[in-house]
């Protein structure tokens, strides 16, 4: 593969606790992952992205490092997740992994020398410690609101019982915001660079990616805040900091990548980061969390095309991650759009119309100019789980007063075989981390390995095309995308001269243009007709 692999990679996301279980303990694994290398590799991935594998108290599934330059036991060793790099190598996958540098866990060294050493200490400007307002400081220092809900400060208490500073975690209290103005927290996320670098992994994705810098002086949040102005989001600062890592990463290699998560509704400012010198590529949200519809998904698809070509980045297409519910849960509801202040219990779905919908979204992502991301388990069209509330983990759960079910739905363990949980995931019969649905017997790897309508066989024949013809993928000549009218309620577009892409989100089926070959199609044509909730892929010769 080339060294600019990435603008055109498919790359599977691994949440390495629910993937595979190797030793029996009902949570996954990297000894796990190594057993199911062959099944990735089958599949035609290019890349596996690792939600944090870091030692942690998984206050936020991983996400509250205790620390970066090791393994969590849960998982394995550093020994394990060396070999893992080197066996995906063999069989042509790279690895990238999350690297968190917003927070870190309450459990980290620095963060439990803070708590020790007082008020004013050096220990303590790492973060962000602050007295409280009002007569006796019981006042947060400033009205922040967590992203998970709920004030973004927590109090601290002395060894003498006695309230004194309060530190800012804009996620869960146990997971302390650092201070990026200090030097000892550049330096330290530099060295975890290198670290992993040194140990091969292909890239690195930066989770929470504009959240990283502060207004020192930790104003209020303006009702309506400026592009460039919000005290904590899209701060000039971090274009620094990433140009910083884009050195260090070139100095490994022109085949190493950074990959923003960028929440930013603004297209203009989500560009910034992606101009040359700074990340090499984000995620696309505005594209994920679009509704269903011909006229919404045109408009994300021309801006994000108009957006990356002016900075010379690559575009990325994403359905789903381990923080969105999953496209065949979301494309059969009646809202199909994906926002998290929706979430809710009990949101009636029709599963039927969400896998349709969800084998066509699949086709015509992978046909679009760019990199393609799918989450584990998308391959199979698997449903979100519903999580007994006294099972749920997701700290979004609780932050919201119970009404939001939080993430846990889409972070269930794999199912591998089998007609019972825990569905191969395991090697023997065991509790799950997280309690696996009955009747997924159907919906196993195994079970849809021999069905060629399955979900399954459609992402294998789609990631080899990909690999195969040649205008897919990046492409051989990404400017030679252009739209086709086929009515307003039908997504078609060609890619050179003789790939063509008909999505149909109209309420009967079309015509196809006409073609000499059908490379592939999300549902059988109908007398020639693309049905409704249908995606096509023709050469037209």
């Amino acid at each position: 593969m080339s060294t600019d692999w990435w603008r055109g990679a498919a790359i599977y996301q691994v949440y390495p606790r629910s993937f595979c279980d190797a030793n029996g303990d009902g949570t996954g694994d990297l000894a796990g992952v190594r057993t199911r290398l062959a099944y990735l590799a089958g599949l035609g991935v290019d890349a596996l992205w690792f939600t944090p594998w870091y030692p942690s108290p998984m206050a936020d599934g991983g996400y509250d490092v205790a620390d970066y330059r090791a393994i969590d036991p849960l998982f394995g060793d550093l020994a394990e997740a060396e070999a893992l790099i080197s066996d995906a190598a063999a069989v042509g996958i790279r690895i990238i992994i999350d690297v968190v540098p917003n927070h870190v866990s309450d459990q980290h060294a620095w963060f439990q020398a803070a708590l020790a050493a007082g008020p004013g200490s050096p220990e303590r400007e790492r973060f962000w410690f602050r007295a409280g307002r009002g007569e006796d400081g019981e006042l947060p220092p400033n009205g922040w609101v967590s992203e998970f809900g709920g004030p973004a400060w927590s109090r601290v208490v002395g060894p003498d019982g006695t309230p004194e500073q309060w530190y800012l975690h804009l996620f869960a209290p146990g997971q302390p915001d650092l201070n990026w103005g200090h030097p000892d927290v550049i330096e330290d996320h530099e060295q975890t660079l290198r670290f992993w670098f040194d140990r091969g992994v292909a890239g690195i994705r930066i989770d929470s990616a504009a959240l990283v810098a502060k207004d020192e002086r930790l104003p209020e949040v303006p009702g309506t805040p400026l592009p460039g102005e919000h005290p904590y989001v899209d701060r000039e600062d971090l274009q620094d900091i990433y140009r910083s890592w884009r050195q260090i990463a070139e100095s490994y290699g022109p085949d190493r990548v950074l990959i923003g998560e960028l929440w930013l509704p603004d297209a203009e400012r989500f560009a910034r980061f992606l101009r040359p010198g700074v990340l090499h590529s984000a995620f696309n949200f505005d594209y994920m969390s679009s509704p269903w519809d011909a006229k919404a998904l045109r408009a994300s698809i021309e801006q994000t095309l108009a957006v990356h070509d002016g900075v010379g980045a690559p575009a990325t297409w994403v359905l789903s991650n381990h923080d969105v519910t999953r496209p065949v849960t979301r494309y059969g509801r009646e809202d199909t759009a994906f926002a998290f202040d929706t979430k809710r219990f009990g949101t009636p779905t029709d599963l039927e119309l969400g896998a349709r919908r969800a084998r066509a979204a699949a086709l015509l992502a992978m046909a679009l100019p760019g990199a393609y991301y799918l989450f584990q388990g998308e391959e199979l069209g698997l449903p979100e789980a519903d999580i007994p509330v006294e099972r749920i983990e997701d700290p979004m759960h609780a932050r919201s007063g119970g009404v939001d079910p939080g993430r846990d739905g889409c972070r269930v363990p794999f199912p591998w075989s089998g007609t019972e949980p825990p569905y191969g995931f395991s090697p023997r019969p065991v509790d799950t981390w997280l309690p696996q649905p009955a009747g997924w017997g159907d919906r196993t790897a195994a079970a849809q390995a021999g069905d060629p309508g399955s979900m399954l066989a459609l992402y294998r024949t789609a990631l080899r095309l990909r690999r195969d013809v040649p205008e897919l993928g990046a492409g051989h000549d990404e400017a030679r995308f252009h739209w086709l009218d086929l009515g307003a309620d039908v997504i078609a577009f060609g890619r050179g001269e003789r790939f063509v892409c008909v999505s149909n989100l109209s309420g009967a089926p079309v015509d196809l243009p006409r073609a000499v070959r059908l490379h592939l199609s999300s549902a059988p044509l109908v007398d020639g007709q693309l049905p409704v909730d249908a995606t096509a892929w023709l050469d037209l010769g």
